[in-house]
């Protein structure tokens, strides 16, 4: 990922001296189970990680003539630590070390991700919690529908990314499995209880059937997990931008001092966080088409899935590290525009109150689609002529006959459509 969408801990994860160092980690653990089990001489981890220094730099240098980054590695490993070094790497293949060792950068990365979707959470919820009273207009197809309350929207939100959150616990523990089972995952030159014993040091549980590698049907649910998490986020923003635009004007996304919208127009506030993170959205979702076409290997194992993950993993984490940073800002910045509000709930002049004028009508005695088509000819004299919602209905005889006035006016209430509303919300945040 380019720099400008990677904050500094994600980095740090997928950097080169934290994979060899990670690396080294799973071949000392490796080393010291087989130690306990008598594989090896006593002491062989403790000399091997006294001498030997990660540098990144010379083991690119040797991978330019091995053409292998592990052999390159454990290259490097020898011309430090010297004899003892001949013990590492017994009976275990390389896939030993880079899928155990991805799984324990997934977790780090996993986990700034996790504290990510908490923070967004939490800022969406205070605007829940501040709205949740707040009348505004609902809209399907983009048109005018019933009323809603704004804490509702953030309710929704607050959900959709709880789900999200559990999906990615789920996934984010299903990667929590590494092997050190040899060649083909039959353990030929290892034993079972080695694995165990270093794999339970590193935090992880051992592969259930291994082959050559951890199957990816693991990786491609982390990344599907993921997928989803960037999704939410963007149905979040994408809300934003539609507040923001100028024929709306409900809210809009902070806009700092000596912040400018556009090189050629002074007055512009383009809603360029939001657009930032559809974008970035976007991107996310195409990981996930590779991870799952990366299941399918041949046999106990080929590479094709190698170059891809080196791209995917660490990009799709980053970018996802720093879309719920950047939504959490969003949110909390939000600016609120109540005038607005309850001014385009008005705006069409009562319309959105028709379903309950509908039903009050088949209550009355109507049958339902004589009742509909006396309240849609008063709507569409509202929409042709632009005069009130309610003058047009008592305009209708059928209506007037079954409802007076007083009857009428109560329709127009909207405390009667959202009286359900604050329970919602509530409900929305006390789930977990």
């Amino acid at each position: 990922m380019i720099p400008r969408y990677t904050r500094p801990a994600m980095a740090e994860v997928w950097s080169d001296r934290a994979r060899y160092e990670t690396w080294l980690a799973v071949e000392l653990a490796a080393c010291e189970a087989m130690e306990a089990a008598g594989t090896v001489p006593a002491g062989t981890a403790a000399a091997v990680r006294a001498q030997v220094r990660i540098d990144e730099r010379r083991i690119l240098e040797i991978e330019e003539r091995t053409r292998h980054d592990v052999i390159a590695f454990l290259t490097h490993v020898e011309e430090q630590a010297g004899e003892p070094a001949r013990h590492l790497h017994r009976g275990m293949t390389s896939s030993d070390v880079l899928d155990t060792a991805l799984a324990l950068q997934l977790e780090r990365a996993s986990k700034l991700i996790e504290e990510g979707l908490d923070e967004l959470r939490a800022a969406v919820r205070e605007q829940a919690e501040r709205w949740k009273l707040l009348p505004m207009i609902g809209r399907t197809h983009g048109i005018h529908a019933e009323p809603i309350t704004l804490g509702l929207v953030f309710a929704g939100w607050y959900a959709e990314l709880g789900r999200a959150r559990a999906r990615f616990r789920a996934a984010r523990d299903e990667l929590r499995v590494g092997k050190l089972a040899g060649a083909v995952g039959t353990y030929a030159h290892l034993d079972p209880q080695v694995e165990a014993a270093a794999l339970g040091t590193l935090g992880l549980r051992p592969e259930t059937v291994p082959t050559q590698v951890v199957p990816r049907d693991r990786h491609a649910a982390y990344l599907n997990a993921l997928a989803l998490v960037a999704a939410a986020v963007e149905r979040l923003a994408l809300t934003v931008r539609h507040w923001q635009r100028t024929e709306v004007g409900e809210a809009a996304e902070p806009f700092g001092r000596g912040q400018r919208g556009s090189s050629a127009m002074p007055h512009k506030r383009n809603p360029i966080l939001a657009e930032n993170l559809c974008g970035l959205a976007r991107l996310v979702r195409s990981y996930a088409g590779p991870a799952l076409e990366n299941v399918a290997l041949w046999h106990e194992r080929d590479i094709s899935h190698s170059s891809v993950e080196r791209v995917i993993l660490p990009d799709a984490t980053t970018a996802v590290d720093f879309l719920l940073h950047r939504a959490a800002g969003l949110v909390r910045g939000l600016a609120v525009r109540e005038d607005v509000i309850r001014a385009n709930l008005e705006r069409t002049k009562g319309l959105v109150y028709s379903e309950g004028l509908l039903l009050a009508l088949v209550d009355a005695g109507l049958q339902r689609q004589e009742a509909y088509g006396h309240v849609q000819r008063a709507a569409m004299r509202v929409w042709d002529e632009g005069i009130p919602f309610a003058e047009a209905v008592r305009a209708v005889p059928e209506i007037t006959a079954r409802l007076d006035d007083a009857a009428i006016e109560r329709l127009f209430d909207p405390e009667h459509a959202l009286r359900w509303a604050p329970a919602i919300v509530d409900r929305a945040l006390r789930e977990e």
